[in-house]
């Protein structure tokens, strides 16, 4: 439990496609990769191009920052002595078709046999972030709270313009993707807690889902954590992203605490969520985004200034400020991971380009704010490129390698009631 003023913990699971380092293709070689990587730390998900990363939760950013440096450090040397690579983005962008491949586990089994050409599609990855809160009245008040601010989320995160070898046309095309499944979109508002949990027992009385881990909402009460967890960001190659989303979102669940517990109203209508949501996966930061106060569409850079202007208060207490402002200042200056991916994209027409690209955000660890540059009218990142390696004397430390725990269950779930580490049942 936080102290009075301390910010609540904060945790993030990261998704990654696993590649070919050759051909740039998909490769299902997951069970491999997993092998050489700490249990506790990384687990598989539903496809075997796919792993899954799962950070300590942290009160502080920077060391948030340098748990996801190291883990990502980690899974890169493995991948990389195989021959692999990884990529964190929403979307592959070459695939082939023998590589499709379920991860063999029987509730995987059970969703392919029960949905299945959506489980065998299921060629996406997300960013999800758990914000402690225990009170799980408080949570299910909160997540329905929060939805008409997670499409600029989704707007920072979008990294999925390409699909099936082709460009979408979307900034966010594995949010179309997803939104596929019967349990997605945004959530609900419930009375209580056990509305809510009568609610996931009716959905799994009805033989649709299976379990509680199948509510997909946009953002959720944990089913094994105090947390709120929020799933519809696409997957960043930047860290930097990551680091933002996360500052945001944990400032934005302090702000919806407090107005929950002073009886604040708040009507939001889930038809208006959804459709501002489409515009986001539409648009990413290069376009308008529909404006979560007001309703109208804006500029993009105008309706993050608006989201970083409701977090303040809660970024300044949590010491945060500095940090997460500098960083959402360059995001739509710089523009998402799709316009970075069509750039590359467009230079020589090669899918391979995009991959080389993505590969190289992912491996760098440089997650803090460029400096300002001293030209005017200068904006920082706007011709997209792979970025440089990572210099071993960056400001950060990723501290020491990840170590496994003696099991993963009992390492991530030992006490949810005092540990509010990211829920580690695979997102799928």
């Amino acid at each position: 439990m936080p102290k009075p003023g301390e910010p609540v913990k904060v945790g993030v699971e990261e998704e990654f496609h696993v590649v070919d380092l050759r051909t740039r293709h998909l490769a299902a070689r997951s069970g491999l990769l997993l092998e050489a990587l700490p249990p506790a730390r990384f687990t598989h998900e539903l496809q075997r191009s796919m792993v899954e990363s799962n950070s300590l939760p942290f009160r502080g950013l920077t060391d948030l920052a340098g748990d996801l440096c190291g883990m990502r450090a980690a899974l890169v040397r493995e991948a990389e002595a195989l021959g692999l690579g990884v990529v964190a983005a929403g979307s592959p962008q070459l695939v082939d078709e023998d590589q499709l491949k379920i991860f063999p586990d029987p509730r995987y089994e059970r969703m392919l046999i029960d949905f299945q050409v959506l489980t065998r599609e299921q060629l996406i990855c997300g960013m999800h972030v758990h914000a402690e809160v225990r009170d799980r009245e408080l949570a299910v008040a909160v997540a329905h709270r929060l939805a008409p601010w997670l499409p600029p989320l989704l707007a920072l995160s979008a990294s999925s313009p390409f699909w099936d070898a082709a460009d979408t046309g979307y900034a966010s095309y594995r949010t179309l993707v997803w939104q596929r499944w019967p349990t997605t979109g945004p959530m609900a508002s419930y009375g209580s807690a056990a509305e809510y949990q009568q609610m996931i027992d009716t959905l799994i009385r009805s033989g649709v889902i299976a379990d509680p881990g199948m509510i997909y909402f946009d953002i959720r009460p944990s089913c094994h954590l105090p947390t709120v967890e929020l799933r519809i960001c696409d997957s960043c190659p930047r860290l930097s992203d990551v680091v933002l989303i996360a500052g945001l979102f944990r400032a934005l669940v302090a702000t919806e605490l407090e107005a929950a517990r002073r009886g604040d109203g708040r009507e939001v209508r889930l038809e208006a969520v959804r459709a501002a949501t489409w515009q986001a996966a539409r648009s990413g930061l290069e376009g308008e985004l529909v404006d979560p106060v007001e309703g109208v569409p804006r500029p993009a850079a105008e309706v993050i200034a608006r989201l970083l202007d409701r977090a303040r208060p809660h970024l300044v207490e949590a010491g945060d400020w500095e940090l997460v402002s500098a960083l959402a200042r360059q995001a739509p200056a710089r523009g998402s991971s799709a316009a970075r991916q069509r750039a590359a994209h467009a230079r020589r027409g090669r899918l391979e380009d995009v991959v080389d690209l993505l590969l190289a955000e992912t491996r760098s660890c440089d997650w803090s704010p460029t400096p300002p540059d001293p030209r005017p009218d200068h904006r920082p990142d706007a011709r997209p490129g792979p970025e440089p390696e990572p210099q071993p004397d960056h400001r950060l430390d990723p501290g020491p390698e990840p170590t496994p725990g003696p099991d993963h269950q009992t390492v991530h779930r030992t006490d949810p009631h005092t540990d509010p580490r990211p829920d580690h049942r695979p997102a799928v």
